[in-house]
């Protein structure tokens, strides 16, 4: 719940732009910025504060973010000023950012080793869900109770987040000062940056095609289908995080390497047969597909490289992931204001194929080839 809250935070604004705009007596443009100030507060306060709360209980850390959202979310949903809501962004931002550093690893706590991996997927399962509705949902809630009130229903739902960890999730300390990790001796730790480069390769290959994905399909005339588009999207990628939970704690390295083979031949596809509706709808199933299970697989092997240095690894991953997302529109702009849409299929196999090879490298350290619960 606290991962769909985050996307959905994070994503409302998309399908409200016109209501705010009117709303806060601003340019669209302007409106748009309160997605950029969000992403920026996650991009430059996940490392930090995920570095600077180590030494905090982990419930109680899980609370301040949840609180933050709770808090910049009522702001947004009152305030009549931009500036500020601007700013309530940017710290709501903030407030992501450490729950992404966070949660993985404290999923990974609750259960035995031999859980870890599908406690992992259960927990992120909030993501693919909150990016398949959470911006029809903001568009349909904007037009029914207003933009601001959708605001309050995320504070709503933050409030019952709260009660609901301080009744049902174990507590765990924090990390004592001897205990504790520095950022550079995390990134040294071999398998690291191999995970965190096919992480920003993979992502920057899917974020070209997920951003522009209205453009894309247009060439298969299916423009006034996005939705249904996006749909199919959602629900293969609700499939591919059941299917990894079951496969990541004993083929994670296969299951990478699977998914980034599959997803490069619906790339190639895609470069000859993008204009035909039934290669549109099947291969973006077989996309979401291979998607859904990324961020499980890829946090786990994070995780499991970086030991006991696990949650500045992953604020790591979160700098790579939103930084990916941000690469993923600025490149995808500058392949469609200069070479169309057809050739983003390309350069996403190119961008695929680099991540493959990453992963297959990393035999020794970040995508072993044993089981993971051999180590």
């Amino acid at each position: 719940m606290t991962g769909f809250i985050c996307i959905v935070t994070e994503t409302l604004p998309a399908g409200l732009l016109l209501q705010i705009s009117l709303g806060l007596n601003v340019e669209t443009s302007f409106a748009g910025q309160t997605i950029t100030a969000y992403a920026l507060g996650s991009l430059i306060a996940a490392i930090p504060l995920t570095i600077a709360t180590q030494g905090l209980r982990r419930r109680t850390v899980l609370l301040l973010t949840i609180a933050g959202f709770l808090v910049f979310n009522t702001l947004t949903a009152f305030s009549t000023s931009y500036w500020l809501i601007l700013t309530a962004r940017f710290f709501a931002g903030v407030s992501a950012g450490l729950a992404w550093s966070l949660l993985a690893g404290y999923a990974r706590r609750m259960v035995k080793p031999h859980q870890q991996g599908k406690a992992m997927a259960i927990a992120m399962v909030g993501t693919p869900i909150a990016l398949s509705l959470g911006v029809p949902l903001g568009t349909w809630l904007g037009g029914t109770i207003g933009w601001r009130s959708a605001f309050g229903l995320m504070s709503v739902l933050s409030v019952i987040l709260m009660v609901w960890v301080i009744v049902s999730v174990p507590d765990y300390p924090g990390q004592s000062r001897k205990q504790q990790i520095t950022l550079k001796s995390v990134l040294t730790t071999p398998g690291v940056r191999p995970v965190l480069c096919t992480v920003i390769a993979w992502m920057l290959a899917h974020n070209i095609l997920y951003t522009y994905i209205a453009p894309f399909i247009e060439q298969a005339g299916l423009l006034n289908r996005v939705d249904v588009v996006l749909l199919i999207f959602g629900v293969a990628a609700l499939a591919g995080i059941g299917l990894i939970g079951r496969l990541v704690d004993s083929y994670l390295r296969r299951s990478v390497l699977v998914s980034l083979a599959v997803f490069g031949i619906i790339s190639l596809i895609f470069i000859w047969f993008a204009n035909i509706p039934a290669v549109i709808y099947f291969g973006v199933a077989i996309w979401g597909l291979t998607f859904g299970g990324a961020a499980t697989l890829l946090q786990t092997a994070l995780a499991d490289a970086a030991g006991s240095g696990s949650d500045v690894a992953l604020s790591m991953n979160v700098v790579a992931w939103n930084s990916a997302i941000a690469g993923g529109g600025v490149l995808g702009g500058i392949l469609l204001d200069g070479w169309g849409v057809q050739s983003f299929p390309l350069v996403m196999f190119l961008l695929i194929t680099v991540g493959f090879v990453i992963a297959w490298s990393a035999k020794k350290q970040g995508f072993i080839r044993e089981a993971r619960l051999v180590k």
